[in-house]
């Protein structure tokens, strides 16, 4: 299997709070091709994007708020061009009717226009909230189906999370879904744990977003038993190996 594997960064947000730039040349030395960000730091695009160079990492993608978004989306795009990224990912919203969820996908189909004239591609990152049903639709059917321009960043944690079969989910989205989300669940309190180590079918996960197009793989971890950098470095290991064959 051929694909680039990324780390989302929000996994070791408290080393890069600690050193931005010592956190990325750790996550280049355990061999990564890319980088998802959630968040810069205080750092410029032009610094992120020299130091990114530097170290042979690519940008696969960002995680931007719905409310930086919608707070100044201008600035956004400004940003993330200059950093040299082709997602911008709306990580999260919730709302408790349809109707609000119908005017978050308006809202959504306007930036993703913006997001394309500008040259790049805008998505949405989902949770298990909006696997549930309104009105006995599926919520991220509803807005996939409302903003068809816009990608699908699955997370294949939160699908499973919410009792849905990840692999048709992911069929169901082919060739609309250049990231997938790549995250394991523990054996004894269903958090993520390190890829690999938990019990979820990541090796059919990564074949079957492959075969959908998916251009990124992308690990995240949000709970340790083991240092972050260390879990992460292991993550990385297991999928590398994964998509050699070994």
């Amino acid at each position: 299997m051929n694909a680039k594997i990324a780390l989302q960064l929000w996994s070791v947000q408290e080393a890069l709070e600690e050193d931005f730039f010592e956190t990325l040349e750790k996550v280049a030395e355990m061999g990564y091709d890319g980088v998802e960000f959630a968040g810069y730091y205080g750092k410029s695009a032009a610094e992120i994007k020299a130091k990114l160079a530097e170290l042979g990492l690519e940008v696969a993608g960002s995680h931007v708020s719905k409310e930086q978004l919608e707070a100044d989306l201008e600035a956004v795009i400004a940003f993330e061009r200059e950093l040299g990224n082709n997602y911008i990912i709306c990580p999260y919203a919730d709302f408790e009717t349809k109707q609000e969820w119908l005017e978050f996908s308006a809202e959504l189909r306007e930036i993703t226009k913006a997001v394309q004239q500008a040259g790049m591609q805008f998505g949405y990152h989902n949770h298990a909230h909006e696997l549930e049903k309104l009105n006995g639709e599926i919520i991220l059917d509803a807005l996939l189906e409302n903003v068809p321009e816009m990608v699908a960043e699955l997370d294949t944690y939160w699908i499973e999370h919410a009792g849905i079969g990840v692999i048709p989910f992911i069929e169901k989205y082919r060739n609309r879904v250049p990231l997938i989300h790549i995250k394991d669940k523990s054996k004894t309190n269903k958090e993520s744990t390190i890829i690999g180590e938990g019990i979820l079918d990541i090796p059919g996960y990564a074949k079957t977003a492959l075969d959908c197009g998916a251009k990124w793989l992308v690990i995240e971890q949000e709970a340790f038993e083991e240092a972050p950098l260390t879990s992460v470095a292991k993550g990385y290991t297991y999928v590398a190996n994964l998509l050699e064959g070994k």
